[in-house]
């Protein structure tokens, strides 16, 4: 007869998995993981359904009919609101002007606000540890003030100091002995408008991605900078091959969340050039939108918009998940590490025994 006694080994040891290309058990439904479903899973996407996916659908609903908005008569125009969108060369250009700010101003944020971070975390002594700047804290905060500002606030201050005879801007320039800004109307200008708004939201978002980025990197193992600086690595050096991998995500969920601010940019724009600028060369859909639905009370026409506007904006999101995928990121990244984490782990229990 056996020796039944369990041994360390045997009470350790974990039970066998299902057979290989064979079924996976299927666990019981017990009340705590039914609880645990229905509180977890169950509540957050009913509110999803609720608040989200209903809405989108009412929306494309409203968005194939003639609804003044002040009524209940509507009479149902099929996608002929879709039809009459991509006809409207207004909408064409505020299409184009969104798909500017897409395109720009994350970029140069996200480039800001990383250099920003890396000089706040990383950018102290280059003799002994690595360690960020002397009154690190100091410049987080002076960096994140703008953030803290209401947009409306923003927009509306920096209307004033573009404005030509009595902005601060103008008044700068020609003391520094510019006479020809004396009247340069910034915003009035078709060549500045446009640049003119994408520096006030940069302005007033890079401090928020800035203190991100600070927060990501203080979570990276000093250990992979110490080897960096070992070998001889530069700082730029640095950030390209250990900061940015590390903080991938975080840079791609800002780049996502920064496209959506620039697609919409309503506040920032609205409070700056409300007309749409000179040739609507600063006009976005959001301003269309709202002059359609509110000034000529075509409610219908104005939500179709607002649909084509939220599909942009999930094109936009599925565009940075795939260039992420297909640049390395993602599953793709854990994936070619996953066989050498197996690896140490095979070796770590081949030595164990």
């Amino acid at each position: 007869m056996k020796d039944t006694i369990p041994t360390a080994e045997t009470a350790s040891r974990r039970p066998e998995p299902a057979a290989r290309g064979g079924r996976p058990r299927r666990r019981k439904l017990t009340f705590d993981r039914v609880t645990f479903f229905l509180a977890f899973l169950g509540v957050p996407l009913a509110i999803f359904v609720i608040f989200v996916l209903i809405p989108f659908c009412q929306a494309i609903f409203w968005g194939m009919t003639d609804w003044r908005g002040f009524s209940p008569d509507y009479n149902f125009v099929g996608f002929d609101n879709f039809t009459k969108m991509f006809q409207d060369d207004i909408f064409l250009k505020a299409l184009r002007n969104v798909a500017l700010l897409a395109a720009f101003v994350p970029l140069v944020t996200l480039t800001l606000a990383l250099g920003v971070a890396v000089a706040i975390t990383l950018g102290g002594p280059s003799k002994g540890p690595v360690r960020g700047i002397r009154g690190a804290s100091f410049y987080r905060i002076i960096s994140f003030f703008p953030y803290v500002v209401p947009a409306i606030i923003v927009g509306l201050i920096w209307a004033q100091m573009y404005d030509p005879n009595a902005g601060l801007l103008n008044g700068v320039l020609t003391g520094l002995g510019l006479d020809h800004f004396d009247t340069f109307a910034w915003l009035g200008e078709k060549a500045t408008a446009m640049p003119a708004v994408m520096f006030v939201i940069i302005w007033g978002l890079v401090g928020f991605y800035a203190v991100l980025f600070i927060a990501a990197i203080k979570g990276v193992p000093g250990e992979l900078y110490e080897a960096a600086k070992i070998d001889g690595a530069g700082r730029f050096r640095t950030t390209i091959s250990i900061t940015l991998p590390a903080i991938r995500d975080s840079v791609q969920t800002a780049y996502i969340y920064l496209g959506i601010a620039a697609l919409d940019a309503f506040v920032y724009v609205q409070a700056m050039v409300p007309n749409g600028g000179p040739d609507n060369s600063t006009l976005t859909i959001s301003q269309r939108l709202f002059n359609v639905a509110f000034a000529k009370q075509q409610f219908g026409y104005a939500t179709a918009m607002g649909v084509v506007l939220a599909v942009v904006t999930l094109v936009f999101a599925a565009l940075v998940f795939l260039v992420n995928r297909l640049t390395g990121g993602g599953e793709g990244e854990s994936k070619r590490k996953a066989p050498g984490s197996r690896a140490r782990r095979a070796a770590a229990k081949g030595g164990a025994r």
